[in-house]
């Protein structure tokens, strides 16, 4: 099974239980981890694990549990769309990885690292370099996280 980009189904209903909180400055904090291609993570993943995560064995340059999310953008909504999109990309710099990697888990490391949402960039391989996901525009058209 490959990784496929979905959000989380587990976060949805967490969601209605107030598990994740998005404010900025004082909500929770949230992480964003690499996977590698071999990974299964998509609509079922219901919590942070170093299975298939990018990992030092591969190369360097990565830290397990990957990068903390920039969060200064507030949910927001338009019409009848909830959105929300880190208001800095997600960035490992002097890294080397061997092994093809292909996705990124985003989770909530306050809530007992309950996973929020996987994104699919395609097969990467980087040497000593900086990788850098860039986050999209903060709407609701292309928001990274959108509640239509």
């Amino acid at each position: 099974m490959a990784n496929t980009t979905a959000m989380c189904t587990s976060f949805k209903g967490e969601l209605l239980t107030a598990t994740h909180n998005f404010t900025p400055s004082t909500g929770n904090t949230f992480k964003a981890a690499l996977y590698f291609a071999t990974g299964s993570l998509g609509a079922a993943t219901t919590v942070y694990s170093t299975t298939n995560e990018v990992t030092n064995t591969s190369g360097t340059g990565y830290t397990a549990g990957g990068v903390t999310v920039t969060n200064a953008n507030a949910p927001a909504t338009s019409g009848t769309t909830a959105y929300w999109t880190p208001s800095a990309s997600f960035s490992w710099s002097a890294l080397t990885v061997t092994t093809a990697f292909d996705a990124v888990l985003i989770y909530n490391s306050s809530a007992s690292n309950k996973a929020v949402s996987v994104h699919n960039f395609g097969s990467q391989t980087v040497t000593a370099g900086t990788f850098t996901l860039t986050m999209p525009t903060n709407d609701a058209t292309t928001g990274l996280l959108r509640i239509a």
